[in-house]
C-alpha cells in the first residue's frame, strides 16, 4: 500500500509501502526495495507514511507509527540501500487513526511535518503536544529558528493534516475534517486553524478559515502538490484529483475535479522533475475496492 513518494536527484523516487515498512525505489516503471523502516506498528491508519530526501540525496527522512507514538527518522542513502536509521522526532501522538504523517522540505532547509490529533480532539490546542499541528524542525529535529515559543511547531487546531505543499515560500496543508468539511488551509505561522471548534470556514475570532472546503464525500483529501500555479489534492474518500487555482496564499478561482472513480482512492500526489505528476492510487489499504492491478503510481501530465 504505497504512502509516501519523495524524488532523488537522479529522477527516480523512493516510495513507502505503509503496512510493510519498505521503501522502494522506483525507476523506468519498475520498483525495487532498497530496505526496511524498522519499528513500523501498521494501523488502520498507521504504518510507514510520509518520506522527503534532503537535496543532495544522500539522507532519507520517514514519518512512521510505532506501538506508541509517531516518529521522524532520518536514515542514510548510499550504493542505492538504506542504513543507519536515527530517529530525530519522537512522542507525536498515534493511534489506530489520525496519525498525519506528510514530510515536506521547504527551501529554507526545514523539514515541514503534517501531524493528526490521534483521536484525542483537545491535543490539537495544547501547546504542549505534538498532535494536530504543523511541525518546522531541523535535519537533526531540533525547533526551527522562528517558531513560536522555541517549539517544534508552527501552527496549531489542525485535526489530521496528511498534505503539505509550497508554492514559493508558502506552504499549504490539506486536513481531513470529520463529518462535514474538508479543508485547504494557507499556513502562517504561529496561526491557530481552528479544530475542535470549528471544521470549515466558522469565522471564529483568533482562528484562521481555510481557503477551500469540501464536503467529506467529495476529498478526504491525503497529499497535496504544487504545479502551474494549482494545488492538486488527492482524495481518498472522494476518488478524484482536484485542482485548486491559488496565489499567493489565497484561492483565485474555482477547484476542478479530475479521475472522478476512475481509480479509486487516491492517496499521494507529487510533483516530478520532468513536470508530470505522480499520484498513487490507495484501493489495498482496507477500506477500498480494490482491483486487478492495485495499488498502482500513476503519472499524469498537465496541459
Amino acid at each position: 500500500m504505497p504512502w509516501g513518494v519523495a524524488f532523488l536527484p537522479d529522477e527516480s523516487a523512493l516510495v513507502s509501502e505503509r503496512d510493510s515498512g519498505k521503501v522502494r525505489r522506483v525507476v523506468g516503471g519498475t520498483a525495487a526495495e532498497v530496505g526496511t523502516v524498522e519499528g513500523v506498528d501498521p494501523s488502520s491508519e498507521g504504518g510507514l507514511l510520509g518520506l522527503a530526501v534532503d537535496g543532495k540525496g544522500e539522507w532519507v527522512y520517514a514519518y512512521y507509527s510505532t506501538a506508541s507514538d509517531n516518529r521522524i527518522a532520518k536514515l542514510r542513502y548510499a550504493g542505492g540501500k538504506l542504513a543507519e536509521q536515527r530517529v530525530i522526532v519522537e512522542g507525536i501522538p498515534q493511534a489506530a487513526v489520525h496519525n498525519g504523517g506528510r514530510l515536506r522540505f521547504g527551501a529554507d532547509g526545514f523539514l515541514y511535518v503534517g501531524t493528526g490529533d490521534g483521536g484525542d480532539r483537545p491535543l490539537s490546542q495544547d501547546d504542549g503536544s505534538l498532535g494536530g499541528k504543523v511541525l518546522r524542525v531541523t535535519t537533526e529535529g531540533k525547533a526551527a529558528p522562528g517558531n513560536p515559543g522555541g517549539r517544534l511547531w508552527i501552527s496549531k487546531g489542525h485535526r489530521n493534516v496528511q498534505g503539505l505543499a509550497f508554492d514559493e515560500g508558502q506552504l499549504y496543508a490539506a486536513e481531513f475534517g470529520q463529518n462535514t468539511w474538508d479543508e485547504l488551509n494557507a499556513i502562517t505561522v504561529g496561526a491557530n486553524y481552528g479544530w475542535p471548534a470549528a471544521e470549515g470556514a466558522e469565522g471564529l475570532e483568533g482562528m484562521t478559515d481555510p481557503i477551500a472546503q469540501w464536503r467529506t464525500s467529495e476529498a478526504s483529501p491525503s497529499g497535496v502538490a504544487f504545479a502551474r500555479g494549482h494545488i492538486f489534492m488527492a482524495s481518498l474518500r472522494g476518488e478524484r484529483l482536484w485542482a485548486v487555482p491559488v496565489a499567493g496564499g489565497k484561492r483565485v478561482g474555482e477547484p476542478r475535479a479530475f479521475f472522478t472513480g476512475e481509480y479509486g482512492r487516491l492517496r499521494t500526489v507529487e510533483a516530478a522533475p520532468d513536470g508530470s505528476l505522480w499520484v498513487t492510487t490507495s484501493n489495498t489499504d482496507g477500506r477500498g475496492d480494490a482491483k486487478d492491478g492495485d495499488d498502482r503510481i500513476l503519472r499524469v501530465t498537465i496541459s
